[in-house]
C-alpha cells in the first residue's frame, strides 16, 4: 500500500496502487515472460468491466487489447498504445531495486519502466476509470493496446499486429504512442520519428606481415569512411545551432570487427553503423551517398543492411486534422505548453502511421529528469497523477471528435 503521508485520495490510492503492482512485473529483456502482465491486464479489464482480447502474432508474445465501446462504434477508432516490456538494468546502479517501485518520502517512485512506458499503460487505464465514474459516453470506441516487444524494435508485436485481420477489425482512425519526459514545464508531442538505417561496411583488402605498408590496406578503407562519416556527423551536428535532433540526420560509428592477430595485417575490417534519417532526407540520395563513399574508398567495400526501415509520413498537425485539433484544444484549455518536435529515435508509432493511421507519440511527463533506459529511472508521483488528468481530457475530447 502507499504511504498515507501524502494524503491521496481514493482514486489516486487505486492508481498508484495499480502503477506500483504493474512496476513489480519484472518484463525485462531478454526472454520476457509476459504471462504475470497478461494476468494483471485482465484483471484490470474486469474491474472496469470492459471486454479484453488477447492476440498472438507471434508465440510468447501476447497483445493486449482492452475496449471501451463509443456511442456511436461505427465512428473510427481511437488506438491508446503503450508497450508490458522494458530494458534491463544494472542493478548495481541503483539506489532502490528496480522492481521494487519503492516511493521515497518526496514521492518518487523507483522502478524502470516509470518512463518508458508503464506509467502511460496505466494512466489511460486509470483515466478510463475515471470517465465511467463520472458517466462520460463517448462517441468514438477506444482500444487500450498493450504489446510486447517495444524495446527490441517491436517487430514481434506492432509491426506484424498491424498487418492483420483482427487489427483491421479495431477500425482506428488515430492512435496515441509514447513520448519522451521534459526537464521543464513544457510538454514534448511527437508528430513524426526518423527513418532508422544499420547497416555493416566490409572493407576486404590485401592481407600481410604488420611490419609492411601494404596497398589495398583494410584499414585505409576504413579511414576513409569515418572521415566522411565524421564529417557529414560535423555538419548535422553544426545545424543543431537552429534545429532539434529530430531534425537532422544522425550516423554513429557503433562496432568495429576484424583482425586475427597482433602482427597480422587483417583481409577485412567491418564497421557498423547506426543512421537516423530526417523526414526531409531523401532516401534514395542518402543511399546513394553511402554507396558512393564506399567506391571511393575502394574495390572490396560494401554494404550489408542489417535494417533498412521506410520512410513514413508523419503526422498532419494543422486544422486538416480533427484529432490533432481535439488534442492541441486541450492544452489550450488546460494552459500547458507544448513542443511539437519529430521524435529522435523510434516506438511503434512508425508501424501505425505506416500503415496510414495518424499517430501522436506523447508521454504527460513534466519538469522530471530524462531517465528512460538509465539508472534509477524514476517518477513522481504527483506528475504521475497530472497525467491521468491530462489523460482524462484528451481521451473526452478525442474520443467525441
Amino acid at each position: 500500500m502507499i504511504n498515507n503521508d501524502f494524503n491521496f485520495k481514493e482514486d489516486e490510492q487505486t492508481a498508484i496502487d495499480n502503477f506500483r503492482e504493474y512496476l513489480r512485473i519484472p518484463s525485462v529483456h531478454p526472454n520476457v515472460n509476459y504471462d504475470a502482465c497478461v494476468r494483471f491486464l485482465q484483471a484490470q479489464a474486469e474491474s472496469l468491466k470492459l471486454p479484453c482480447r488477447v492476440y498472438h502474432c507471434k508465440p510468447n508474445n501476447p497483445i493486449v487489447v482492452i475496449s471501451c465501446i463509443g456511442s456511436e462504434p461505427s465512428l473510427k477508432s481511437i488506438l491508446l498504445n503503450s508497450h508490458m516490456d522494458v530494458v534491463p538494468v544494472f542493478e548495481d546502479k541503483w539506489t532502490h531495486k528496480p522492481f521494487d517501485a519503492h516511493m521515497d518520502e518526496r514521492g518518487n517512485i523507483f522502478a524502470r519502466g516509470t518512463q518508458d512506458m508503464k506509467s502511460v499503460g496505466i494512466q489511460y487505464l486509470e483515466a478510463v476509470r475515471r470517465l465511467q465514474r463520472d458517466n462520460v459516453v463517448l462517441r468514438r470506441t477506444i482500444h487500450l493496446s498493450f504489446v510486447p516487444d517495444e524495446e527490441r524494435g517491436g517487430e514481434l508485436g506492432m509491426r506484424e499486429f498491424v498487418k492483420t485481420e483482427s487489427f483491421r477489425k479495431l477500425n482506428v482512425g488515430f492512435a496515441l504512442d509514447e513520448g519522451l519526459a521534459s526537464v521543464d514545464d513544457t510538454y514534448k508531442v511527437y508528430y513524426g520519428e526518423r527513418t532508422c538505417w544499420r547497416f555493416h561496411i566490409h572493407c576486404v583488402g590485401t592481407a600481410g606481415h604488420a611490419s609492411l605498408l601494404t596497398e589495398n590496406n583494410a584499414g585505409d578503407k576504413i579511414r576513409h569512411l569515418l572521415d566522411r562519416f565524421y564529417d557529414f556527423r560535423d555538419e548535422e551536428k553544426r545545424k543543431l545551432k537552429d534545429l532539434r535532433i529530430g531534425d537532422v540526420t544522425s550516423v554513429n560509428l557503433t562496432m568495429l570487427q576484424g583482425g586475427v592477430q597482433l602482427n597480422v595485417i587483417p583481409n577485412e575490417l567491418i564497421m557498423t553503423v547506426d543512421s537516423r534519417i530526417a523526414p526531409t532526407r531523401n532516401l534514395e540520395e542518402w543511399q546513394r551517398t553511402l554507396e558512393r563513399w564506399c567506391k571511393e574508398a575502394g574495390e572490396g567495400t560494401f554494404i550489408v543492411f542489417d535494417q533498412k526501415h521506410p520512410q513514413v509520413p508523419v503526422t498532419c498537425i494543422d486544422n486538416s486534422n480533427p484529432y490533432w485539433v481535439a488534442f492541441k484544444n486541450v492544452f489550450e484549455q488546460l494552459d500547458l505548453r507544448m513542443e511539437t518536435e519529430i521524435f529522435p529515435a523510434g516506438t511503434d508509432c512508425r508501424y501505425i502511421r505506416g500503415v496510414g493511421i495518424p499517430a501522436i507519440g506523447f508521454s504527460p511527463i513534466c519538469n522530471t529528469p530524462v531517465l528512460l533506459h538509465d539508472h534509477d529511472e524514476h517518477l513522481n508521483v504527483r506528475v504521475f497523477l497530472d497525467g491521468i488528468n491530462i489523460y482524462y481530457r484528451l481521451i473526452k475530447s478525442i474520443g467525441n471528435c
